[in-house]
């Protein structure tokens, strides 16, 4: 059985089984929704595993595929065509959630009783997320914060931006050398990404029983009651990240990578898989860096730039939602935000997702910027902290995908876009299960 079904199975296993838990207990009084919820420590700790590889691997892709380029004019290139793609999916994606939120109007319907029910019970963690977002760095330290003093600790600190700009000037330096120090430092680089990829497959033989695990938890935890009060703006930013997904993506990937949007769909379907399950781009990488290679047939130092730097700096399901959310959030108040006021939201809300760590729920303290900017009141992000967990699943789906298209793009700009990786005789990948 494919990994993608299994990984599918363990899914919707689990979401029937938190689903029944909260029912359950919601009827009986039972605490068997709390003993559902202690399965989230085997998930996490499946997390860890895989995100202790994601910085040898980023490191190593990134050196090889920079090494290897030969010529800085097309790192140059290559860098230009990505930023300027992911900025501007980016941009679009905050447009569309904005346009259905000025369409469909979530926040007009939830009643007084509700809203001052979710401020009572989220207030307190919305006021830490608040605290984390008024220590945020601004745009001028953010710049300068990509630029490590010391990039072992920076890979130490997970801090992905800085780590990845480093590794590109290493790698970049490393592409001027010749002869045989050059041949060595590739073939070093190359024996590590490799060494990745066999202990990334090791782990994930436990993808199934993982996201079963995560599923569970979150669903069981997760109480009808507040669904019901934040249907229409769960519905609305679902239904965004479905039209950015289906379509956007759609149309970059058939008109600038020249691949039918079906096929890439379908070579692509664990990587969504395992971002909807994990909430972390960076989690997913291992595996997103895999299928690019072998499942769409973009070159390795292709995939080895742009699928990094996508699960830093793209976040188009995390602006989507932002958008939605400043307005949802704005309508409850009874703030009419002008146009002018929703146009500064996109520019906003773009920049702040470069900022947002692939890790789970970082997008709700980026919101809280967002919030301010547009003075609304950011003590309204305790307003949909209760389904904030499965719309993070649901938005991380999204922006793996987009880093697919991306790479997607870039290699057949480049020319690299080959063939898919065939299988061949016992060798065994990671995306030989996929």
């Amino acid at each position: 059985m494919k990994l993608h079904t299994r990984i599918s199975i363990g899914l919707v296993a689990g979401a029937i089984v938190g689903v029944a838990a909260n029912v359950y207990a919601g009827a009986t009084g039972s605490t068997i929704a709390d003993s559902v919820a202690k399965l989230q420590p085997f998930g996490d700790a499946w997390i860890r595993a895989i995100m202790a590889i994601v910085i040898p691997l980023v490191v190593a892709s990134l050196v090889v595929g920079a090494a290897s380029l030969g010529d800085l004019r097309t790192l140059g290139r290559m860098g230009g065509k990505t930023v300027v793609y992911y900025m501007s999916t980016t941009a679009i994606a905050v447009t569309i959630g904005l346009v259905l939120s000025n369409i469909i109007k979530p926040g007009s319907g939830i009643s007084e009783a509700s809203k001052q029910a979710l401020l009572a019970s989220y207030g307190a963690d919305a006021q830490g997320r608040i605290e984390l977002a008024r220590e945020a760095p601004g745009i001028g330290q953010m710049f300068l914060d990509m630029i490590p003093s010391n990039p072992i600790k920076a890979a130490a600190d997970g801090d992905m931006l800085p780590l990845i700009l480093f590794t590109l000037v290493f790698g970049a330096a490393a592409s001027l050398l010749t002869g045989e120090r050059k041949r060595v430092l590739i073939g070093f680089f190359d024996a590590i990404n490799h060494i990745a990829m066999t202990i990334i497959l090791w782990i994930m033989k436990l993808a199934p029983f993982a996201v079963f695990a995560l599923i569970a938890a979150v669903t069981a935890r997760f109480g009808s009651e507040i669904l019901k009060s934040l249907l229409v703006y769960a519905l609305t930013v679902v239904a965004g990240l479905a039209l950015h997904a289906f379509g956007t993506y759609a149309i970059a990937v058939k008109f600038l990578a020249r691949m039918r949007p079906l096929d890439f769909y379908k070579r692509i379907r664990a990587v969504p898989l395992l971002g909807f399950s994990t909430s972390s781009s960076n989690a997913t990488l291992p595996v997103t860096i895999a299928t690019a290679e072998q499942k769409l047939g973009v070159s390795p130092r292709v995939a080895g730039f742009v699928l990094p730097l996508g699960a830093t700096v793209n976040m188009d399901g995390t602006a989507l939602y932002q958008g939605v959310a400043v307005m949802f959030i704005a309508q409850v108040f009874g703030i009419d935000l002008p146009w002018t006021a929703q146009l500064a939201v996109v520019l906003t809300a773009t920049l702040a997702s470069v900022g947002a760590a692939g890790v789970p729920s970082a997008g709700i303290i980026t919101l809280a910027i967002v919030l301010k900017q547009a003075n609304v009141p950011e003590t309204g992000i305790a307003l949909i902290l209760g389904v904030d967990r499965i719309l993070d699943m649901c938005r991380t789906a999204v922006n793996v995908t987009g880093d697919l298209s991306a790479s997607a793009f870039v290699a057949r700009s480049e020319g690299e876009l080959g063939e898919p990786t065939e299988e061949q005789g016992e060798a065994v990948t990671v995306t030989q299960q996929l």
